[in-house]
């Protein structure tokens, strides 16, 4: 088994399991093409500027596409997105994600998803290595937000609301 810093790969992931977080379904479109991934490691960095940091897994369907189109938007889901969550947090061919929800696009051309809580449009100002992940800084070019809705909480290895 592998160690970080000591500890069992597998201790580490257990007990990170037990850090609920909310669920975005962050997306890129350009060039590299149309692609998305749902993600939990995500936070505000800044307000001045308005900056996010998203952690993306290397060996994630979506990585040679976000790199390259160095564009992102952060959306941020609702109880009603659990479904496209798990499109997106799967092995789902792109298109049928694409397909199970409505888009519009803002500032960068990526995907903003009709109804998310909060949108981000990003452009990636930074990466970094982050072992398995890298460590995305993207400047927020412009959002959207909506009133209500219940946010969608992953804890535990499952979705969650309230």
């Amino acid at each position: 088994m592998a160690t970080v810093q000591g500890l069992q790969s597998i201790r580490y992931r257990n007990g990170m399991a037990r850090l609920g977080a909310a669920v975005t379904i962050a997306t890129t479109d350009g060039p590299a093409g149309l692609a998305g991934f749902a993600a939990t490691a995500v936070c505000s960095v800044s307000d001045d500027p308005p900056t996010l940091l998203v952690c993306l897994n290397k060996g994630s369907s979506a990585y040679a596409a976000v790199k390259a189109n160095r564009t992102l938007c952060v959306n941020v889901t609702s109880s009603r997105h659990r479904e496209l969550c798990g499109l997106f947090g799967g092995r789902t061919p792109v298109e049928q994600r694409f397909a199970a929800a409505r888009w519009s696009t803002l500032a960068t051309g990526a995907p903003v998803l009709e109804g998310a809580l909060a949108s981000f449009d990003c452009r990636i100002v930074s990466i970094c290595d982050g072992g398995t992940h890298d460590v995305l800084m993207c400047a927020v070019e412009d959002m959207t937000s909506e009133e209500d809705g219940r946010p969608l909480i992953y804890f535990d290895r499952a979705y969650h609301s309230f």
